[in-house]
């Protein structure tokens, strides 16, 4: 528990002493990182712990997004009260098609996911006379804290940086309690989770609404930051984005959520002196992280740390003396 809570302080003496030191334009990027990264923490719960390939995580942030945009630019309401139903209404709307959703196992229910997401992008585009159209929605209030507006990327990133604490805080509570290791015991084996009592139904259901909640989260930081949504903002190209930060990071844990979506964040940037070659690298890089590190560059340096913990053991016994029987 104490090195949970330093690596999170950690976190945020680093985002913190960034904001004061990089430009704008990274500064942009970083709000863009922890917004993907609020996502991506989110995903963690139906693919990392529970084992459920989603592929349209995206259509869950675009809905939170959208429903935060309706309410301030037509009803007029605050950002801050315009959150909650944004989010309870995510989660809600991801419990009523998980019920039937999650029946599907494997590669069908990422097809099935897949498909949300593409039927979500055709009513965002079609449904003129509420999302706008392919037009969007523009002059979507910004965010303001006792009476101070967080317009700019710095005071922005200021408020990602706390967002990302909260939530990473109740993902590792919820990861440690009886419904994480629930999900996790679904992951593994389904049949030996419902034989010991485990309601497997609703503990898939639970992970997926939890991963939709926190994609409205994002949805509605994402929302309040830009300005202005349009259905190409949450298309599925972005839910396999998410799929791959979570993958590249380390699924299963919270600072591979973190540590993916900043550096898949970053990376085009990086890389923009390799032009339209970048998208052929990216796939090589995917390639080799699923054979080579398929547990994420978490698991990575969890692995590198094993032998010298292992070893210090071994030091300790004087030569020529054995372990006691």
């Amino acid at each position: 528990m104490a090195l949970r809570a330093l690596a999170l302080a950690a976190f945020l003496a680093i985002g913190f002493a960034l904001s004061l030191s990089v430009s704008e334009y990274s500064l942009r990027l970083l709000n863009l990182a922890a917004i993907s990264a609020t996502a991506v923490i989110g995903l963690n719960f139906a693919f990392g712990y529970a084992g459920l390939i989603s592929l349209g995580h995206s259509a869950f942030m675009g809905l939170g997004a959208y429903i935060l945009a309706i309410l301030t630019t037509q009803a007029g309401w605050s950002p801050w009260l315009a959150a909650l139903p944004a989010i309870l209404g995510t989660g809600l709307a991801a419990i009523l098609i998980g019920v039937p959703l999650l029946r599907l196992k494997g590669h069908y229910l990422a097809l099935a996911t897949l498909g949300l997401n593409v039927s979500f992008g055709i009513v965002a585009a079609n449904w003129i006379e509420v999302t706008g159209g392919t037009n969007g929605i523009s002059k979507i209030p910004g965010v303001s804290v006792l009476g101070h507006s967080l317009e700019g990327e710095r005071p922005f990133l200021w408020l990602a940086l706390v967002v990302i604490a909260v939530l990473a805080v109740a993902a590792s509570l919820i990861q440690r309690s009886r419904y994480g290791r629930a999900m996790m015991a679904v992951r593994d084996d389904e049949t030996a989770a419902a034989m010991t009592g485990i309601n497997v139904t609703a503990t898939k259901v639970a992970a997926f609404a939890l991963s939709a909640v926190y994609a409205a989260v994002a949805g509605c930081l994402f929302a309040a930051h830009v300005h202005f949504i349009s259905p190409d903002d949450f298309n599925f190209a972005h839910s396999i984005t998410f799929l791959s930060m979570l993958i590249v990071g380390g699924e299963g844990t919270i600072a591979g959520a973190i540590i993916g979506a900043v550096l898949l964040t970053f990376l085009p940037e990086w890389l923009r002196v390799l032009g339209e070659s970048y998208l052929a690298f990216f796939g090589l890089m995917m390639l080799a992280i699923l054979i080579f590190m398929p547990t994420g560059i978490v698991g990575l340096l969890s692995r590198l740390r094993r032998p010298a913990r292992s070893e210090a053991p071994a030091a300790l016994v004087a030569p020529g003396e054995g372990a006691r029987p």
